[in-house]
């Protein structure tokens, strides 16, 4: 007898269907799911014209800075004048600012300050000589906040970022007010065996080119680009899960959110929202960063980023249940 693909996955990847569309595109798409993670990309054919956009779509134009931070010159932008909570974007591995968020950042900016920034080794912040980890890029976002006279604030990670989130959530729980968890997992179970499988014989050239430029078009040195994609694959391989008490124990109001074919599994969403003290679920259509509009995949016209902006903003709007 023949295997299908639904028969070879795992029973914890996505749900079978009849069809079992969601199953096949996990197969085919093995490669490009792993490096959604590492690398930021989504589930759809990357589309290289959207690495074209202008700064004059994001009017009007941020504050931009470098902050000395443990050892690295980070990368900052802040966009909008509104007053209240402002709202901090850390975006996916091996992306940058642009990548994650130039669609749905400036949806965000119209009613509310956005302070975005690059992490260690990505886009236009510097590198130190340490492995990534997210505990200590978390304790990078905490110091720039710190810099800034940032007490509290809002704090949205998407893939990775989502992971330096919750490390901040955890470990700097006075900074965070509210948490928007996206597309990420806390536990290595969250994904399927496919994914850390391929993670573990990963290498450069598997990186979508397109990922590639958009590193090379803010940092223009081929070297660091190797560094940074070396120092995120290495901290997937090295991925440590946080413990159900460390989730059990946070203070802030978190969204989970996820796409419908993403990495993580909607078991393992709904897991997190049982676990996670006021939690909330919100799992839209799409792959891995389809409902932000990531640059490098988005469809031109597409009103999903807007969208998912104002489904983001209800919650963060939304008076806390204490």
């Amino acid at each position: 007898m023949t295997n299908t693909p639904c028969d070879i996955l795992a029973p914890n990847a996505l749900p079978r269907s009849p069809s079992c569309r969601g199953w096949k595109t996990l197969v085919s798409s093995a490669a490009l799911a792993a490096y959604a993670l590492i690398a930021g990309c989504a589930s759809h054919p990357l589309n290289q014209g959207n690495l074209n956009m202008t700064r004059t779509e994001r009017a009007p134009q941020p504050k931009t800075g470098h902050a000395p931070v443990n050892g690295i010159s980070m990368y900052y932008e802040i966009h909008g004048e509104a007053a209240g909570i402002p709202l901090v974007l850390l975006h996916g591995g091996g992306s940058s600012i642009e990548v994650t968020y130039g669609r749905v950042l400036p949806f965000f900016a119209r009613h509310r300050q956005v302070i975005a920034l690059d992490e260690q080794a990505h886009g236009r912040t510097t590198d130190r000589d340490t492995p990534l980890r997210f505990a200590s890029s978390a304790a990078d976002v905490a110091a720039l906040l710190e810099r800034l006279e940032i007490v509290r604030a809002d704090v949205m990670g998407f893939s990775n970022g989502a992971s330096v989130a919750l490390q901040l959530a955890i470990r700097h729980p006075a900074r965070v007010r509210k948490l928007v968890f996206a597309s990420s997992m806390s536990k290595r179970s969250g994904a399927s065996p496919q994914f850390w499988q391929f993670m573990a014989k990963a290498s450069f050239e598997d990186m979508p080119q397109a990922l590639k430029d958009a590193f090379l078009k803010l940092n223009p040195d081929p070297e660091k680009l190797r560094v940074m994609h070396d120092k995120d694959l290495e901290r997937m391989q090295h991925f440590v899960d946080t413990s159900d008490d460390e989730l059990r124990s946070l203070q802030a109001p978190t969204l989970v959110l996820l796409g419908d074919h993403d990495v993580p599994t909607p078991e393992h969403a709904l897991e997190l929202t049982r676990l996670i003290p006021q939690a909330q679920l919100i799992i839209l259509p799409g792959g891995h960063g389809d409902y932000l509009g990531e640059l490098i995949v988005a469809r031109k016209g597409s009103r999903y980023p807007e969208l998912t902006a104002g489904l983001i903003e209800e919650f963060l709007d939304a008076a806390s249940v204490e």
